[in-house]
């Protein structure tokens, strides 16, 4: 049974948000979508922050709210971390944590304040004041005073929305070890594909107020059906296994449900679980397997379903490769001349894979 059930009817400005979603009780679910499509809203909801016109929640078979009963967000056992971090500017970031968890009896304390300054990488900024961190390192204060309420469910809005590129990526790793080694289930919202490509194990779709599509992220990300177009950024996540190292040419070759890859070697041990994202702009077809060419990851597939793509000279393909989905894209023009259609076979010459976790 799912961990989490939200129902939600809110209408404000014009704007209608009406959802009824089933999410799991673990790992990260995304809300993803355009600005304006009401993710923000509904973790809003989920929080008690605004009160929708209707609602509903079950958390961990716990109503928080019903017809009946609304909960008030300081007696839901939440965590929420906003776009900006939040912080007492009078208080040092030790003394920032110890807010939070004075919030919780001592008996409740699930969380201790030792294990998420190790998570976070918090040691050398303990006596430090706010206005001195960088906006990741505020960022990773706030999301470990979040923890140390000790909550149930954590909810972030989009954490990485004020951060510039190379503070982006010092701050992901720390986002990727809270995936790993906390049993908290994660609402995070974001309208950033590969932020949901490297943290996400479910998503959820948003457009205009509604959740569109819902399910596990590599089947959804391979949905050719859904009202939003990623463009460029089209393709696939799968989760694979470090299966051997080559320290001669500094790649790694990873094993996935239908095949195996080779990429650049990230450092991770043999039998080590990784994710590698493939876009669809990197997948080119053959009818037969190809020689004396650059490209060496080369595997066999099957075309499952053909759709038109953001412009008119494109198509986008959804392929199988054993029991893993694909994303190419053609133009129409080669699609026609391979006379592709569902159900034939066909290899997969894929150019770029990218090893994101």
């Amino acid at each position: 049974m799912p961990s989490i059930q939200a129902r939600f009817l809110h209408c404000y400005d014009g704007f209608t948000l009406d959802v009824d979603l089933e999410l799991p009780g673990k790992g990260v679910t995304a809300l993803f979508g355009p600005s304006g499509c009401g993710k923000t809203t509904l973790l809003r909801c989920m929080a008690g922050l605004t009160q929708a016109t209707r609602g509903q929640l079950t958390v961990q078979g716990e109503v928080w709210q019903s017809d009946t009963l609304c909960m008030p967000t300081h007696q839901r056992p939440l965590g929420y971390v906003f776009q900006d971090a939040n912080l007492f500017p009078h208080l040092s970031v030790r003394r920032n944590l110890l807010y939070g968890q004075a919030r919780v009896p001592v008996a409740a304390q699930r969380i201790q304040l030792g294990d998420v300054v190790d998570l976070l990488g918090l040691a050398p900024l303990l006596e430090r004041m706010p206005q001195g961190l960088s906006g990741g390192e505020r960022q990773r204060v706030a999301i470990a005073r979040a923890l140390l309420t000790s909550p149930r469910l954590l909810l972030m809005d989009e954490p990485l929305a004020a951060l510039d590129l190379a503070r982006k990526s010092e701050f992901l790793p720390y986002l990727e070890r809270l995936h790993d080694e906390l049993d908290i289930p994660v609402v995070y919202v974001s309208h950033a594909p590969d932020e949901v490509a490297r943290l996400a194990d479910h998503i959820v779709v948003m457009q205009q107020g509604r959740a569109v599509a819902t399910g596990p992220l590599t089947e959804t990300l391979a949905r050719l059906d859904l009202p939003i177009h990623l463009g460029e950024d089209a393709g696939v996540v799968l989760r694979a296994v470090v299966a051997e190292r080559d320290a001669v040419w500094h790649l790694a070759r990873v094993e996935f449900p239908g095949g195996s890859l080779w990429v650049r070697d990230g450092g991770h041990a043999v039998g080590h679980a990784v994710r590698v994202r493939i876009l669809a702009r990197d997948v080119s077809i053959a009818l037969a397997p190809v020689a004396g060419v650059s490209i060496q990851n080369c595997l066999p597939a099957t075309v499952e379903q053909m759709a038109d793509d953001y412009h008119p000279a494109l198509s986008l393909l959804r392929l199988r490769m054993g029991t893993s989905p694909l994303l190419a894209r053609l133009t129409r023009r080669s699609s026609a001349a391979l006379d592709l259609q569902p159900g034939k076979p066909v290899w997969v010459q894929i150019k770029a894979v990218a090893l994101i976790g």
